[in-house]
């Protein structure tokens, strides 16, 4: 049991080792100049404006949580779609090949249930007004 875990313990273990090998030598070799300029914050090369705690508005959480939503879909479109030819057979696949007579509905039922209860929740939210930014 302990020849299983061998290849994980020596990745792990390599990669911290390499971890702190690489932040130890950036310490020790890289001289250490602040200035005043170098230290102020830096937001995608603009100047910063006003105060970092204020208040957003909750139509930024809206289109946030939207955002969210979508990109888990895509997320689970790409395992969907690498097992789509299995999840459509009765039987296990011959070469990656169906049978013709053992073809279900299953696996393209499955994505279209889940597309359509995403695109009445998108319907929703279009209809709210929740992707308008005014």
């Amino acid at each position: 049991m302990e020849r299983t875990y061998l290849p994980v313990l020596l990745l792990l273990g390599f990669v911290a080792v390499n971890a702190v090998l690489i932040l130890g030598l950036s310490h020790y070799l890289t001289r250490h100049r602040p200035t005043p300029v170098k230290q102020e914050p830096y937001e995608s090369g603009m100047p910063v404006l006003g105060d970092a705690r204020e208040r957003f508005s909750v139509k930024f959480y809206m289109v946030a949580m939207l955002f969210i939503v979508f990109d888990v879909e895509t997320v689970l479109l790409v395992p969907w779609a690498a097992y789509f030819q299995q999840l459509s057979c009765k039987v296990p696949l011959v070469n990656g090949v169906c049978a013709p007579d053992q073809v279900t509905f299953y696996g393209f039922g499955t994505m279209l249930v889940f597309m359509t209860v995403l695109v009445a929740g998108f319907i929703y939210e279009w209809k709210k007004g929740a992707m308008q930014w005014d």
